[in-house]
């Protein structure tokens, strides 16, 4: 038995994929959280569960913006047949 064994490392593009899906963004986190899965498959790295709850979150957060851009258009297209 070693005296000194290391501690597996953690995925960045793990780190950065939930920091960026907290921030509101939602198209970067879902792209680094694919990314960060693969390497973590390869690299047998830690970070899985924050890459996965980045997508999670990247994944809702662009829903949340096509509904408020469908509501937008419907608004916007209602007004203008109106005549208002």
């Amino acid at each position: 038995m070693d005296a000194y064994t290391e501690n597996p490392r953690t995925n960045v593009l793990a780190i950065v994929s939930l920091v960026t899906s907290i921030l509101g963004l939602a198209i970067v986190p879902i792209i680094l959280g694919h990314i960060s899965l693969s390497q973590i498959r390869r690299t047998r790295e830690q970070g899985r569960v924050m890459a996965i709850i980045g997508l999670v979150i990247g994944y809702l957060s662009l829903l949340g913006y096509l509904i408020l851009i469908a509501i937008a258009v419907v608004v916007f297209v209602s007004r203008g047949m109106s005549g208002a």
